[in-house]
């Protein structure tokens, strides 16, 4: 297929928004990080009501099919993501002449969104959440098409506005207006506990869509390095004073997320040696591919003598570890290596979905005590 046929096509299907034709179900795959099972929060009743809920941005004649597959998404995974509706196209930024739009503006949103959901930039991208371990950009793959097709036929004299992923329509508006209008995590104060925002965001009715991820403008580590440097430098400069280099000098601290890979190139630049831990291997693998962390060690022992050794020869690296950054304490303070400053920032926001996970156990294990038993695992 040519470039010109490709860019037909995709410009094709984003004008469709829902196809017009119910496309073959999609398998589950956990080859692409997938989010962690969310807790079985909802009755059986709220499980009804959370199919209903999906089943409304399609025909009719497609419910019988969708219905017992959006439940078993729902009992499997905890959510209904609507995998069977993620398009076939590469999801990634494209120049704003390949989008088809009526104004530049729309164009421009269309490329911050797939940006968004870009794998090589997404934390979970199959389940729409961009960083932060429930940082959406939509609910599901229905909301994101829809969208698409909204801003496909938006004029610079309307508006859309954004629901929770949830496209309320678009209205009419004025040039000087903005094109989008974008609200998330909408929450009664007395009503929005933690199981709360688990519970409706189950059934379909809102999101947490952080400050970058639901409102399309998320921009990576690089966002937040230079914070973070000018963070990091000014924390030694109060342990060592204003005169001494941090050269040879270890920061400990964990999370390799989108936002937190930004804390070794961070030490890079202030010149440190950044050990940063990290207990998913995907994460941390693409941190490294992506030039955010000089080096991966999935070992203690080997940990130990790398830090040894940039101690020595005052290095100014980064090492990630993929593991619980409560080893790495443990083992430092049993072999005195000092460590002069840490830290962490791993998702304090989402502590017992994804953002904290208890030493002594693994990733997957982790993840599935996360779910069967949601109080042993705090």
């Amino acid at each position: 297929m040519s470039e010109i046929e490709e860019n037909t096509q995709f410009k094709s299907a984003i004008r469709a928004g829902i196809p017009q034709e119910l496309p073959p179900a999609k398998a589950y795959s956990p080859e692409t990080n997938p989010a962690p099972k969310r807790k079985n929060i909802l009755s059986t009743e709220e499980k009804k009501l959370a199919v209903r809920n999906a089943l409304r941005y399609f025909p009719k004649d497609w419910h019988q099919e969708l219905a017992p597959e959006f439940a078993s998404e729902l009992n499997t995974r905890g959510r209904i993501y609507m995998y069977r509706f993620k398009p076939d196209y590469q999801l990634y930024a494209r120049p704003l002449s390949a989008y088809p739009a009526r104004c530049s503006q729309a164009a421009a949103i269309m490329l911050m969104i797939q940006n968004n959901l870009d794998p090589a930039v997404a934390q979970h991208p199959d389940e729409l959440i961009t960083y932060g371990g429930n940082g959406a950009v939509f609910q599901n793959w229905a909301q994101y098409l829809l969208t698409m097709k909204y801003l496909s036929e938006m004029t610079e004299e309307q508006t859309l506005h954004m629901y929770s992923g949830h496209p309320m329509g678009l209205f009419p508006s004025h040039t000087e207006a903005p094109r989008v209008v974008v609200t998330n995590g909408m929450m009664i104060p007395n009503y929005s506990s933690q199981d709360d925002w688990e519970r409706y965001n189950a059934l379909g009715v809102t999101q947490y869509g952080q400050m970058t991820a639901g409102s399309y403008m998320y921009i990576g580590p690089q966002g937040i390095v230079h914070g973070t440097t000018i963070t990091v430098l000014n924390a030694f400069r109060k342990v060592l004073g204003n005169n001494i280099s941090p050269k040879g000098k270890v920061f400990l601290t964990s999370g390799l997320g989108g936002m937190s890979g930004a804390q070794p190139k961070a030490g890079n630049i202030v010149g440190c040696i950044t050990i940063c831990a990290e207990v998913n291997p995907e994460a941390a693998r693409k941190r490294h591919e992506q030039g955010w962390v000089d080096e991966l060690i999935d070992s203690l022992d080997d940990l130990v003598n790398r830090t040894r050794s940039a101690i020595q020869n005052e290095e100014s690296v980064s090492l990630a570890f993929l593991g619980n950054v409560v080893d790495v304490w443990e083992r430092f303070a049993t072999d005195a290596i000092r460590v002069y400053l840490g830290s962490d920032q791993t998702s304090l926001h989402n502590p017992w979905a994804g953002g904290y996970y208890p030493v002594g156990l693994s990733f997957e294990e982790s993840n599935k005590l996360m779910v069967e038993d949601p109080a042993a695992f705090k």
